[in-house]
């Protein structure tokens, strides 16, 4: 068997090489519209019945959430599996192409439009003149805003200068600004929710960006032993991974309903209904990553543990969507 490795799929380490198939190509832009309902209908199925009221927008607001944690999750995964690649004897010197240049871009519009609603008062603009730019600097909130919006430009910088490790610097603000805007300075214990939040977002986007990126080199690298040994890097800091994820998320859902009225409000209210939705495909993702590592030790050619794999990723891409509208929907009312 040779060890060739196809033509569609050979890069170099500065991003040059052929293009890859326009299947693969299809189908992920499928698989983006179709992830991209999740925030935009959503919505409406879980506040349905509940009697809470959503503020306007809220499903534009949660698609551009979660563009913001896949943009965010795509080079943190890459920097994550190439530091793993390079700790490996005998790796091949290729890598695959970088995403992050395509991604900076989508996470500096997708945090300049939120900056926007921030500066209209936390409501969809509907005009130039309701945008108040000088205001972002006068609160909290629109300070934060700002922030994740440099952040992703110079991301994007460092992503296309000849250091784009460099780009981990912006990206970790953008992940603290995250934490604190998602604790304001009213809620009870606010820095120990952003100090859970600042844990559980950064070991979602190194699980769910890295995974992608080491299927990739996986595939390019077809043949080379080297492979299956990263696939088994990945698959082992990702269990660490996992149960990080778990545990802080676990404890900022007790933090915002109480163990008392949890299983109450995970069916009646829209915030408990997303989360479950998200918890669902949590465990999706924890078997299918199971099931990838037993084939990745039983089968003789590593590549056939992808099939999962790839499974897994779609699934990572759901619930990263289904984070993106669990930020924008009203929190739970805490009953005491």
């Amino acid at each position: 068997m040779s060890a060739t490795r196809p033509a569609a799929e050979t890069t170099d380490e500065d991003g040059t090489g052929r293009r890859p198939g326009t299947g693969r190509t299809a189908a992920l832009l499928v698989l983006t519209a179709l992830g991209a309902l999740i925030p935009l209908l959503g919505p409406s199925a879980a506040l349905h019945g509940t009697g809470e009221a959503a503020a306007p927008g809220v499903g534009g607001i949660g698609l551009l959430r979660a563009v913001l944690f896949a943009a965010l999750s795509v080079p943190l995964g890459e920097l994550f599996v190439r530091r793993l690649a390079r700790r490996l004897p005998g790796a091949p010197p290729e890598r695959p192409r970088s995403w992050a240049p395509f991604a900076a871009p989508a996470g500096f519009v997708a945090a300049l439009a939120l900056a926007s609603v921030v500066s209209a008062g936390d409501l969809v603009p509907h005009s130039l003149g309701q945008i108040d730019v000088g205001g972002l600097y006068g609160s909290r909130d629109g300070r934060l805003a700002l922030l994740e919006v440099n952040a992703f430009l110079l991301a994007g910088l460092c992503a296309l200068s000849r250091r784009p490790a460099a780009q981990g610097w912006p990206l970790a603000a953008v992940v603290v600004a995250e934490a604190l805007r998602a604790h304001p300075t009213t809620e009870h214990g606010p820095l120990t929710g952003s100090a859970l939040t600042l844990v559980h977002l950064t070991c979602a986007a190194l699980w769910t960006g890295g995974l992608p990126y080491a299927l990739r080199t996986l595939r390019l690298w077809r043949g080379d032993p080297a492979g299956a040994a990263l696939l088994g890097r990945y698959a082992r800091v990702a269990l660490v991974l996992l149960a990080a994820v778990t545990a802080t998320g676990v404890c900022s859902a007790l933090r915002r309903m109480p163990a008392a009225t949890i299983l109450n409000q995970l069916t009646t209210t829209a915030y408990g209904r997303t989360l479950l939705a998200k918890v669902v495909l949590v465990a999706v993702v924890a078997l299918l990553a199971l099931w990838a590592r037993i084939r990745l030790r039983r089968a003789p050619d590593p590549l056939t543990a992808a099939v999962p794999a790839r499974a897994e990723v779609i699934a990572l891409g759901a619930a990263v969507a289904v984070s993106g509208l669990l930020t924008a929907l009203p929190l739970p009312i805490r009953w005491t």
